[in-house]
């Protein structure tokens, strides 16, 4: 899967996020995300975005200070480059997950050998789990988080401190008008 564009808005009505991506296929895949969920997201993919950017060929960074001050370095150079003023292109052929956003109800990270993050997002009702698993390169990550962080923004949603670790709840594990990120 070709990840083509990110999308992250909030709704008022449902007073959520609605993440959207779409493919270089025509397909468009649309998550919901809680609140709760969303300010426990944004700190763990920010600190996979920096394990991810030390694990990068040629990087030789073995401290969480020297990590952080690359990853700001990328995330700087990233939010040059990127083009958010490209309007989100909404005309999906297919809808793999379904006709309703998936309403996101637990994530899982992991970096992966490849230097990617792959992230899942889930959906639990009961017994019944829903899934889509996302291999997401550095560049999608810093989009991805700064698309994240202008919706809380605009929701007038508060992030809570970097230092409180995500509450068992809703878990967010780790071993992107509305705005959008074309790649």
């Amino acid at each position: 899967m070709q990840i083509h564009q990110l999308s992250v808005s909030h709704e008022e009505v449902q007073d959520r996020l609605l993440v959207r991506l779409n493919t270089q296929e025509a397909h468009e895949f649309r998550f919901w995300l809680t609140r709760r969920l969303a300010l426990r997201l944004v700190p763990a993919l920010d600190q996979s975005l920096i394990r991810l950017e030390a694990a990068q060929p040629g990087v030789a960074a073995s401290d969480l200070t020297t990590q952080k001050i690359l990853t700001d370095i990328q995330r700087d150079a990233f939010l040059q480059s990127a083009d958010f003023a490209t309007p989100y292109a909404a005309a999906a052929q297919h809808l793999p997950l379904g006709p309703e956003p998936l309403l996101v109800t637990d994530v899982h990270m992991t970096l992966q050998a490849q230097g990617n993050l792959e992230v899942v997002f889930q959906q639990k009702n009961g017994t019944h789990v829903q899934s889509c698993h996302l291999n997401l390169q550095a560049q999608l990550v810093h989009g991805l988080i700064h698309l994240l962080k202008e919706s809380l923004v605009k929701a007038e949603w508060e992030m809570a401190t970097p230092t409180q670790p995500p509450s068992q709840e809703n878990p967010v594990t780790s071993p992107m008008g509305p705005a959008a990120y074309k790649h």
